[in-house]
Parts: structure tokens; sequence; C-alpha cells
């Protein structure tokens, strides 16, 4: 400032040389001039620093623009500059922002959060994804963590999501998580987009129970019925759903805006689907929807397959209570497969291997007995030996008391 006004004063003296004061202050005659016509017209004032922003800009984000990003983000708080854009770029076409555009207006306005870091595990490796190349191939199903509605019902979430596509198919929120209601809602699921050829699930009721054979639930062996590879994750490794996981982690959203009841709460689950189905692009989709990728499948019959064994087995039908008959003699399979007819490989005189469908559902040994008080002859009994002990299976599970005439043993 006090350069600008020696140079003014020198200037402004009669007979002042206006190209020699411009050399002895090193600036040029057209910066000269225009101090001398800022000092006329404004004063002293004129001589302080003026914005060097132009008066307009062409490449300036548009009012509009600027809106659109913000109500995006402020709708799915998890969205970045590239889904944002991406979004936008389908409905403005020519006129939509870049990602680095999108990327500046939300630090700007401080709407950005720093990505956490994820720290590695070693020696906690991952099973190997299973390799999927067309929708339908391998459905995932998970129950996520509930939470509770402003009145204080529980909104616990039965998710079902199509590995190749992405798409979710199902976020039904439920009041109980048994055998009978998750069925319903896969019903539901199965008569809209058909059945798939394998379904992932985690090793929790009601999909898998660890302590029964084979590991069946009335759930797991109905679908098994249906035709529908059970594939299970690892005990204890949910990184082996990674990708169901990662939506459940988007749907968490909704649970930081509890609506007032259980059912506005699937109303908003509800358009959260539309979103993340229709709207939202996917990275690994190279920038398509899930539903822009997805198409439904060909199977669509509901009615229980006939398991086919081989001809020198014996077949046999669950009995209500859980058994089977083996040589006029009984033994308890499974609660779970009531109705369904397994098959018998023998073994040898005394054992028999049995299955369902593909699942091994354990050795059944028929031990001769030296006498039995309650027959005038000789008797059999019939011992299965599947691990782990029939004695510490649930009640619902273990089936009736046996005979005094068996023994169940290891």
């Amino acid at each position: 400032m006090s350069q600008k006004l020696e140079f003014i004063e020198k200037a402004s003296t009669p007979g002042a040389n206006i190209s020699a004061l411009c050399r002895e202050y090193d600036i040029s005659r057209q910066t000269g001039h225009k101090w001398l016509r800022r000092f006329h017209e404004q004063g002293y004032v004129g001589l302080s620093e003026q914005s060097r922003r132009p008066v307009s800009s062409p490449l300036a984000t548009g009012e509009d623009i600027v809106v659109g990003i913000l109500e995006l983000r402020d709708r799915h708080s998890t969205w970045g500059p590239d889904k944002i854009a991406r979004v936008l770029e389908r409905t403005l076409g020519e006129l939509a922002p870049s990602r680095s555009t999108v990327s500046r207006v939300l630090q700007r306005l401080g709407k950005t959060r720093r990505r956490r870091t994820r720290v590695r595990v070693w020696g906690v490796e991952g099973r190997p994804r299973i390799e999927v190349k067309a929708p339908n191939e391998l459905w995932t199903i998970d129950i996520k963590g509930w939470w509770r509605a402003q009145n204080g019902e529980k909104c616990e979430p039965l998710t079902v999501r199509d590995a190749f596509s992405r798409k979710v198919l199902a976020v039904t929120l439920l009041a109980r998580t048994g055998a009978q209601q998750v069925r319903r809602v896969l019903l539901d699921v199965f008569e809209q987009h058909g059945l798939p050829a394998a379904m992932q699930c985690d090793n929790g009721p009601p999909f898998i129970c660890v302590r029964a054979r084979g590991g069946l639930t009335l759930l797991s062996a109905w679908l098994i019925s249906l035709g529908i590879r059970l594939v299970r994750s690892r005990p204890g490794c949910p990184q082996d759903n990674g990708g169901h996981e990662r939506m459940h982690r988007d749907l968490s959203e909704l649970e930081l805006r509890p609506a007032r009841t259980r059912r506005a709460q699937q109303r908003a689950c509800d358009r959260w689907m539309v979103d993340f189905n229709e709207v939202r692009p996917h990275d690994a989709l190279g920038g398509k929807t899930p539903a822009e990728v997805y198409r439904d499948s060909n199977r669509r019959s509901l009615a229980p397959l006939v398991p086919s064994y081989p001809p020198e087995w014996k077949t046999r039908r669950v009995s209500r209570n859980g058994n089977v008959s083996v040589n006029d003699d009984t033994v308890f399979v499974s609660s779970a497969l009531v109705g369904h007819i397994i098959g018998l490989r023998q073994e040898d005189a005394l054992r028999w291997h049995a299955y369902f469908f593909g699942v091994d559902l354990g050795s059944l040994e028929i031990i001769p007995s030296l006498g039995d008080v309650y027959s005038s002859g000789p008797v059999s009994s019939l011992v299965s030996r599947v691990s782990p002990d029939p004695s510490t299976v649930n009640a619902s599970e273990a089936g009736p008391e046996p005979r005094k005439k068996k023994t169940v043993t290891a």
C-alpha cells in the first residue's frame, strides 16, 4: 500500500514522467495508469487490493446441480462422489458434473467423511469366494441385528440377496425369526423371482442346527427338498459372506433414523430396496444397477422333489415322530425330516449309513442282543453313531424316549 501511495504522490505532481516512474517502481505502464485511474475515481479506497475473481465463470457449477448433489448425499449418507456422479449422469446426461466436481462440492460444504482405515489381521484368511457367473446361481440369506422402532416394537430384518447381480430380493422385518416365519418370506420370494441353484447361510438358527443330524432344521430340510443346495459359512467367519455383510452396513442407515412403528419401518425398508436395486450404481457391475443385471429364475416349481437313491439302497419315510424302521426295529433320526424320504446304504450285516439327498446323516448299527426280559427270543437294537452324542441334542431334535430294549451310543 505504501508503494502505491508514493507512486500516486509522485505521479500527481505537474510534469511527472509516468513511464519513468513505472520503471522506478518496477511496474508496467498499464498498472501505473490503473492505479491513477482508481485514485481519481475512488480516492485512497481504490488503492486497496481488489478481488481477482471474474464477474462470471462459464465453468462454475450451477445452483441446481449443487442442490441435486446435496439432495442425493442427504438421502444416501453412505454414497460417495462416484455413485452421486453416476446417478446424475443418468438424469442430466452431458450436463452432469464430473466426479471431481461432485467431490469438490461435497468438500466445500463439509459433507465428506474420512475413509476409515481397515487393519488386516494376519493369519486370518477367508474362505475363497464362490464364483458365480449368472443370476440365481447363488443367493445369500441372513438375519441382520435388530433395532427398535420409536414405539418400542422390535425390527429384525430377514435379508435375501442374489450374489451375482447384488440385487436385494427381500428385506422383511420379523417379530420372530423361527423356521415358519422365514419359510413364509422365502415362499413369497420364490413365487416372485423363482428358485436359486444354491443358497448360502450362516451356522445359526433357523438355517442350521449344529447338534442335529447333518445340521438339518425344518427350514434347511425343506430347502434341500426343493433342490436348493445349501452352502454353509464357517462358524464365526462372517467374511465368508462378505458381500451380504457389506449390504447390511448400507442398510444400517435406516437404523439411525428409526420409524414410528414396525409397519412404517417396513415401508422405509421397501423404499431403501428400490434405491439400492434401481438407483444406486454398483462398481463391481461397471456402474450398472442390480436391477439392470438381475433376471428372474426359470425354476418356478415349489413342489418337493422325490430323492433318487441307488436301487440297492433301502428307502424309508420319516414318521411324524422322527423315526424310521429297519428290520422291524425303529430308531429316531430327526424331527426336521418328518415326512421326507431318506436312503439307507448297507455297509455290512450290522451297519447302515443314512442319507437325505446328498446330506450325510450318519451311521446306524444293528447290534444283536443276548436276550430281552420283555420278549421270548433274541431281539436287535438300532444304534445311531453320529457326532455329537444324541443326549446333547435339543429336545425338539431329540425325539421320543427309546424303548428299554435299545441303547444309544455315541
